[in-house]
């Protein structure tokens, strides 16, 4: 996999851990999904951010996330 394949991935599912944790902290429950995603993205983003370190910025985000998308749906 590439790596800005797998940073795309992990701020996906690391913007997934957000209703999750609404949902849970408004249900009364532990927020243990939550916790899982954000784990989970995190530790995706910081394996991309590892991999190759100073190449990633939040100002080139966007176009790398227009690019990873473009990638899947050509």
């Amino acid at each position: 996999m590439d790596n800005d394949f797998i940073l795309v991935l992990g701020v996906f599912i690391g913007a997934m851990a957000a209703p999750s944790l609404v949902s849970s902290f408004s249900a009364s429950r532990s927020p243990r999904a939550a916790l899982m995603y954000f784990v989970v993205g995190g530790g995706l983003i910081s394996w991309a951010i590892y991999q190759q370190p100073n190449t990633y910025s939040v100002d080139g985000m966007p176009n790398l996330i227009v690019s990873v998308l473009a990638d899947i749906f050509r």
